[in-house]
């Protein structure tokens, strides 16, 4: 079954979920302290969003920072912080001019400086930042609004780069802050957007807390996914730790939470016939799963050894043990989501077969020694605890030596940033999933990043895959475009840096008094109101 049907078949499934939700759109009226509880997909553990790409620190970027551009519900690119901009004849001049009345929460109001100091940080580790650093001949203020970004050459992704809906996201901090190491973690949540964090109520492993920031000034512009206006209705957000995800339902039913992240597919039908709750879809271009690499340490140094991992996995067994409703997953071996622009099957038309005998056989002829492959395995995380088992089964049919070692996802963020060894507290894979607004293209999807110590934690390494995505970022013309990327594929094909692992729906739960909730590819908690 291909993808539009199969996305069809989980479509009509969450049009009868949004029965439900369609039920609670009436405009509530407003109370006074209004709090809303949230049980999340992880805990929150990283405050820096430009040092991880960890999606519950991208999720406290939203909430406390605020962007330059953002992506609306088409995915098209609207101006966000920024009121106006001009680019000169010859494509080389990008000048940018900030809204009026633009404040940190500090009080302090927010300059040109800033957003420069902020640039300067997120390119240093953003894939996409670096390509449009590489092309950045300067990056100057011409007034305490307005800063000037200057080419070496026409770049056809600098206003898809300043407005990247996804990790990392270029959120505007204050220079003070933005002027820590990039590769140091910052811990002070100073931002300029819709709420501010509470440090002093903040508990790791229990709860995070945010407030309405009074200061704010939303957009006129009515909300479209992470563009527009972010008016916040809810005086208090508390993210509250529930680990056990029968817990989180329970609470969820019992009134004690108001909304759940991302509850596990198997206990969906629990949620179906409770009266008081609705499901939907806040990312509607679902998610991909991935299977990453370490390229730094045996075995995976070797890129036989890799290709024989990608011969030997199949999709379908990982979709089974996570999610195991087919109309919520979908068999793609493309890199970039199915059903969108990029997809193509080029380069792995023989993997993701299950090829068990041929996946063996280059294993030997790579010359495998014995070396353990430490896979790290999410235990806390519903959508993923079950994918590490089946990867470390296959691999071991292929005669890889497999040290599964499980850990909960922060610890697994904290120590997949680690370059030692395996055997020394390294790793050598571990299993994620990215959101399908991610991994749009060869620029902005993190796991293609092959610049070497400059690549997100894997570090691949590879001359010809980075020549391939300098040439997208500077393409202009679809066709040529969508030519490149299936070469992207093919050339990951032989030099893999992950595996794409097929695609997945996944709902969100709310209790029926909550309205408001944007299907905006990222959480977004403003326009949100509570009964």
């Amino acid at each position: 079954m291909g993808w539009s049907d199969r996305i069809g078949r989980a479509g009509r499934a969450i049009a009868g979920l949004a029965l439900l939700a369609g039920v609670a759109l009436a405009p509530p009226a407003a109370q006074a302290q209004s709090v809303l509880r949230a049980a999340m997909h992880s805990d929150l553990r990283i405050l820096d969003p430009i040092w991880t790409t960890a999606l519950i620190s991208t999720h406290h970027g939203f909430m406390v920072y605020d962007t330059l551009f953002a992506v609306d519900d088409k995915l098209e690119v609207k101006p966000q912080m920024v009121e106006s901009w001009t680019v000169s004849d010859d494509r080389l001049t990008w000048t940018f001019t900030l809204r009026d009345g633009l404040e940190f929460h500090d009080g302090q109001p927010v300059t040109a400086e800033d957003c420069i100091a902020s640039i300067r940080r997120w390119g240093a580790r953003d894939g996409m930042g670096q390509k449009l650093m590489a092309v950045t001949a300067e990056l100057t203020a011409s007034g305490p609004k307005t800063f000037v970004l200057k080419l070496k050459e026409p770049y056809g992704l600098v206003l898809a780069s300043l407005g990247k809906p996804a990790a990392n996201v270029l959120f505007i901090m204050p220079k003070r802050i933005a002027e820590t190491d990039p590769n140091t973690q910052i811990t002070d949540a100073t931002g300029s957007g819709p709420f501010i964090f509470q440090r002093d109520q903040w508990k790791p492993g229990e709860r995070a807390v945010y407030v309405r920031n009074p200061r704010y000034r939303p957009r006129a512009e009515a909300p479209s996914g992470m563009a527009g206006g972010k008016v916040v209705k809810i005086d208090r957000v508390e993210w509250i730790w529930i680990p056990d995800a029968q817990t989180q339902v329970s609470a969820l039913q019992r009134g004690e939470i108001d909304f759940i992240e991302a509850p596990p597919h198997d206990l969906l039908p629990l949620l179906k016939g409770d009266s008081n709750v609705a499901l939907t879809v806040m990312a509607p271009m679902g998610r991909q799963y991935a299977f990453r690499f370490n390229v730094l340490h045996k075995p995976f140094d070797n890129a036989r050894i890799r290709q024989a991992v990608a011969i030997a996995f199949n999709q379908e067994d990982f979709l089974r043990s996570t999610i195991g409703d087919p109309d919520y997953y979908v068999l793609c071996k493309s890199l970039f989501p199915c059903g969108s622009p990029l997809s193509s099957e080029a380069g792995f038309t023989d993997r993701l077969e299950g090829n068990i005998a041929r996946a063996r056989a280059l294993v030997q002829e790579a010359g495998y020694d014995g070396s353990p492959v430490v896979l790290l395995q999410s235990t806390d995380i519903g959508s993923l605890s079950n994918l590490a088992p089946v990867a470390k089964a296959l691999m071991e049919r292929i005669g890889l030596r497999v040290d599964l070692q499980a850990m909960d996802w922060q610890t697994l963020v904290a120590r997949r940033a680690r370059r030692d060894a395996p055997t020394a507290g390294g790793w050598s894979a571990f299993l994620t999933s990215w959101g399908s607004i991610d991994v749009l293209d060869p620029a902005s999807a993190s796991f293609l990043n092959a610049s070497c110590e400059r690549a997100a934690f894997g570090w691949p390494c590879d001359a010809e895959l980075e020549r391939l995505r300098d040439a997208y970022a500077r393409e202009t013309d679809a066709t040529k475009q969508k030519a490149i990327a299936e070469a992207v594929q093919r050339r990951v094909a032989e030099y893999p840096t992950h595996i794409q692992l097929g695609q997945y729906l996944q709902p969100t739960a709310y209790r029926t008094n909550i309205v408001g909730l944007l299907a905006a590819g990222n959480l977004a908690l403003w326009n949100v109101e509570k009964r």
